[in-house]
């Protein structure tokens, strides 16, 4: 089972219990408003995904991780790599994601977990490069990649939603533990 500890956070692979609190975090329209078309998903949709994760961790090696807070065993959100199969131009790129509970944001731990999840990437899982997507506006998002060291390298618009996004990029060469 790959687990990753950071200094306050557990990086883990999804357990039953997790999808109440995840289902609540995409029952918030603001932390969903970057995300896909922007719309809330509901208990049902989020054990779809949790789901769909998990097959990517038995498929590829990797997945999206629960994040939980190793202080209070809070489920805080996810963290991850996926390949972008909804994005035909980015089908053969591992992008990198994450999606925390507002309760979380502005506290350094989206930027903690995706550290340990870029080097889990690129050092533990071999792989070359790693990308992430952002849409304009999405400030919080973005700085997040400029502490990951990643460099925004070209806009793409989003085929079946129709929203501009940003591809952001680093390749092995770029990155520093």
């Amino acid at each position: 089972m790959t687990e990753i500890r950071t200094p306050r956070l557990m990086l883990r692979r999804w357990r039953e219990d997790d999808l109440g609190p995840m289902a609540d975090i995409n029952a918030d329209p603001e932390v969903m408003r970057w995300v896909g078309d922007g719309s809330v998903r509901d208990l049902e949709e989020t054990a779809e995904d949790i789901e769909r994760w998990e097959e990517e961790w038995d498929d590829e090696g990797f997945g999206l991780f629960a994040v939980e807070l190793l202080a209070s065993g809070e489920l805080a959100g996810c963290v991850g790599l996926s390949v972008p199969l909804s994005l035909p131009e980015l089908e053969h790129e591992v992008q990198i994601s994450w999606r925390l509970g507002r309760q979380f944001w502005g506290q350094g731990y989206a930027s903690e977990a995706a550290q340990a999840t870029l080097e889990f990437a690129l050092q533990e899982r071999g792989l070359d490069r790693v990308i992430s997507l952002s849409r304009p506006g999405d400030d919080a998002s973005r700085n997040v990649l400029r502490k990951l060291g990643m460099a925004q390298e070209r806009e793409i618009t989003h085929p079946e939603y129709d929203v501009p996004l940003f591809v952001h990029s680093i390749d092995l060469t770029e990155f520093t533990a």
